[in-house]
């Protein structure tokens, strides 16, 4: 009788050993977006000073793209596609790719991954002064895409209304604004990997977010 209950403990200790390894598993794969909280009134100054881009930088040659960060080109399709879908669902026109942005991207995102693998935005001066709007996204390495980076964008809009942005909404569905701002023409995308986790910055121009306004 004491067999069949020794295997039998032995069993759920085994049992309980696999739940604990996978839960821990779970919990290690981690993704972020950041909103900086003088986001809104930054792209606010940018607007006003900046001119938008007088051509497309999107090239094509051979069928394929001219992408300028470390992004493949399926990746640049899918972060294309889905903020165009995005864009689709409120009846604003699509954006296009731009090399430009893209390398301007890649140069930030290589910044955030050589100093300490945290989310910041572009400073408003100095040598990395933002130029465009901006978003971000950190996730675990080989669990999350770039593809997850607009999806995790998208979700904020279940917080936006339709109201017009100021101080007290933008916070909460900045990124998602972001995607959808009409006025916004081009994209530029990049990554960079650190420490094992996946950094995503997206760059839109004319930038979006200006308070007082509405996206669409």
């Amino acid at each position: 009788m004491k067999r069949p209950l020794i295997a039998l403990v032995f069993s759920f200790l085994l049992i309980l050993a696999a739940y604990i390894a996978s839960a821990e598993l779970l919990a290690s794969k981690k993704a972020y977006n950041y909103q900086h909280p003088n986001c809104a009134d930054t792209t606010k100054a940018i607007a006003q000073s900046d001119r938008p881009l007088k051509s497309n930088s999107n090239i094509a040659i051979n069928g394929s793209i001219s992408i300028g960060s470390d992004l493949t080109v399926q990746e640049v399709q899918q972060l294309i596609g889905l903020h165009n879908k995005v864009r689709s669902d409120v009846g604003v026109g699509p954006v296009t790719w731009s090399k430009k942005l893209a390398i301007y991207a890649q140069a930030w995102a290589n910044n955030l991954a050589s100093i300490d693998c945290d989310l910041r935005h572009r400073p408003r001066s100095g040598k990395w002064k933002q130029e465009y709007g901006e978003n971000l996204f950190i996730g675990t390495s080989g669990y999350y895409g770039v593809a997850d980076a607009v999806k995790f964008w998208e979700s904020e809009k279940i917080y936006y209304q339709g109201q017009t942005l100021d101080s007290s909404n933008y916070h909460d569905s900045g990124h998602y604004t972001q995607i959808i701002w009409k006025n916004t023409e081009q994209i530029g995308c990049a990554k960079a990997e650190c420490n094992g986790d996946l950094i995503v910055v997206c760059n839109y121009n004319p930038p979006g977010n200006v308070l007082g306004q509405k996206p669409y």
